[in-house]
């Protein structure tokens, strides 16, 4: 009977034989690696041979993390990348070419929005509609689409995308489907289970945990046939089809854009990991129990968040996840300003999934550049306030709310 996930991420460096008996993959900063032959480094460099020939297509430490992601995930294989960004980008500079046609969830994180944007100056379309319903991603389909790509969670309004029948929708029609579960992560839900051909991870966030390290994550679940994929390149068409698609994204994606993670951020993600289901599931409960006090509140208009039956995706974030996640948004009665500026405990802060919890005014920060309008159109109140819940004493951060509304 296989381990449970938790287990498995302990022991993944040690049972991979790491140098000298460690229980940890060392930390590698070379930058280069030589060969005793020619010939060796040359079948290196043609991928004939296993084996490293520079740093920025990977590093030993790296490696290990990748086979760690994918053990998580239940993938063939993952590219590590420098940030949660630089995974998405490559990736899709590596897939798509000026004419293809993407269609995403107009829920989207604000920096991938923005890519989406710079996507359509280079000649490929984009398509945004609700994702929380399939049917909006199956009328929005055209000859052209190559890809659909879905976050898990909304973030910061918490949408749950129709995960599942837009995996049978791209299953199907031989669609790639990405799927960006950083808001998830590996310990609450598996986007195989969906059908989806590829899973983005923001390392940064709970996989990683600690606020310490920038990283980014693509895995290939094995599930999508890259033979019937019109954009992979002849050089890459060797080996298992299985490999091509993921291949291609470390060449083009990770080696020719160059956002490579470093080997000391790797070695610390590796080692945040190994807390993941720990971590993420004492989140889950705080923040589900803050959702509930503030939903309670008569100073909060609007208290936004998958595990409340008040939340129009509940069920479906129910039947799909093991707990609801540690992301929150709420709406203030009063000016947001004056509920942060009174929290003591709650760092204002920008970041997610670190075990501090963090909060800020949506508008007047990440969500600020799109405009009023934008915001409108996506639902996001002025006074919102976005919280990453992290795993302090429920007492204290439920203690801290309370105190500051009681200052209104």
């Amino acid at each position: 009977m296989p381990h449970d996930i938790s287990t498995r991420i302990l022991h993944a460096d040690r049972l991979a034989a790491p140098e000298h008996g460690a229980t940890h993959k060392p930390l590698h900063i070379a930058t280069g690696y030589g060969y005793e032959t020619a010939e060796e480094l040359t079948a290196v460099f043609q991928g004939e041979k296993a084996g490293h020939v520079y740093g920025r297509q990977g590093n030993p430490t790296t490696q290990a993390l990748e086979a760690k992601i994918s053990m998580m995930e239940d993938a063939v294989g993952t590219v590590c990348f420098a940030t949660g960004m630089a995974a998405i980008t490559g990736t899709m500079f590596a897939l798509l070419r000026a004419g293809d046609h993407v269609v995403a969830s107009q829920f989207l994180f604000g920096n991938t929005a923005s890519y989406f944007k710079t996507l359509q100056l280079l000649g490929c379309e984009v398509t945004l509609v609700d994702a929380t319903d399939a049917a909006n991603i199956a009328a929005a389909l055209r000859p052209t689409t190559r890809m659909v790509f879905v976050e898990t969670i909304a973030n910061p309004r918490t949408q749950v995308a129709d995960l599942a029948a837009i995996g049978r929708q791209c299953k199907d029609l031989g669609i790639v489907y990405v799927v960006d579960s950083t808001l998830t992560s590996p310990a609450t839900f598996k986007p195989k289970d969906v059908h989806a051909s590829l899973i983005v991870h923001s390392l940064s966030k709970a996989i990683c945990g600690h606020g310490n390290a920038l990283g980014g994550s693509i895995s290939d679940t094995g599930l999508y046939d890259w033979t019937k994929y019109p954009n992979i390149l002849p050089a890459y068409k060797k080996d298992a089809a299985a490999k091509w698609g993921l291949l291609q994204v470390r060449k083009k994606g990770l080696r020719d854009l160059g956002g490579t993670l470093s080997s000391e951020h790797g070695h610390r993600i590796a080692a945040g990991a190994e807390t993941m289901t720990l971590r993420v599931e004492r989140a889950c409960s705080n923040a589900l129990a803050l959702a509930r006090w503030l939903e309670a509140e008569p100073k909060v208009a609007r208290v936004h968040y998958p595990g409340l039956a008040s939340h129009p995706q509940h069920e479906r974030a129910g039947k799909l996840f093991k707990g609801f996640g540690s992301l929150l948004a709420f709406e203030p009665k009063a000016d947001p300003f004056d509920v942060l500026n009174r929290l003591k405990l709650v760092i204002k802060s920008s970041h997610l999934g670190d075990n501090r919890t963090l909060a800020l005014p949506v508008a007047r920060t990440i969500f600020w550049e799109m405009g009023e309008e934008q915001r409108q159109s996506m639902d996001i109140a002025e006074s919102l306030i976005r919280v990453s819940v992290g795993i302090e004493a429920e007492a204290d951060l439920l203690d801290d709310f309370k105190q500051a509304f009681a200052q209104l």
